[in-house]
């Protein structure tokens, strides 16, 4: 069964992906996951989770949170970049982190750009919540739907209607 949400958000794919079912991947966790059809090698995939913050976290601890969980699946993994961008009222922070993994029986080069959107319970404004967004992609294909990826983050907004 996909997680849920700590806060509504509603997204659109880019054109060429298609909604997958996170519990049928290596996905723990995830509240909703994308991939873009290939007829071979690894299938690039957007997937989205969240969680609410306890207090004095900050995006950066969620960020190395993730990596060292990565680490504990994949062993080696290198942060190649992390920014903080957004601003007080709407924070946010990127990172890009290469490594390797398996599929299909065989070995990837792998990178993960991920986006961490801070974001504030419209239910209780006491209470922050971060969304992570993440492209997980061959190396060699990466730069091919990085763009994708940019346009599903722009398309990322507060749902206050309740609907993903």
């Amino acid at each position: 069964m996909p997680a849920t949400l700590p806060v509504p958000i509603a997204f659109h794919l880019p054109e060429g992906w298609e909604p997958a079912a996170p519990e049928e991947g290596d996905a723990p966790g995830v509240a909703f996951a994308g991939v873009l059809p290939q007829s071979e090698g690894f299938t690039s995939n957007i997937t989205v989770d969240g969680m609410y913050l306890s207090d004095g976290a900050t995006l950066a601890d969620i960020a190395d949170a993730s990596v060292e969980r990565l680490r504990e699946m994949a062993g080696s993994v290198m942060l190649a970049d992390r920014r903080e961008v957004g601003s007080a009222e709407a924070p946010a922070l990127t990172q890009r982190l290469t490594f390797s993994g398996s599929a299909g029986g065989l070995r990837h080069d792998l990178v993960q750009s991920q986006v961490y959107l801070g974001l504030v319970d419209v239910t209780d404004p006491s209470r922050r919540a971060v969304v992570r967004l993440a492209l997980t992609a061959d190396a060699d294909r990466h730069d091919d739907v990085v763009g994708d990826f940019q346009e599903f983050v722009r398309s990322v907004r507060p749902d206050t209607e309740g609907r993903a």
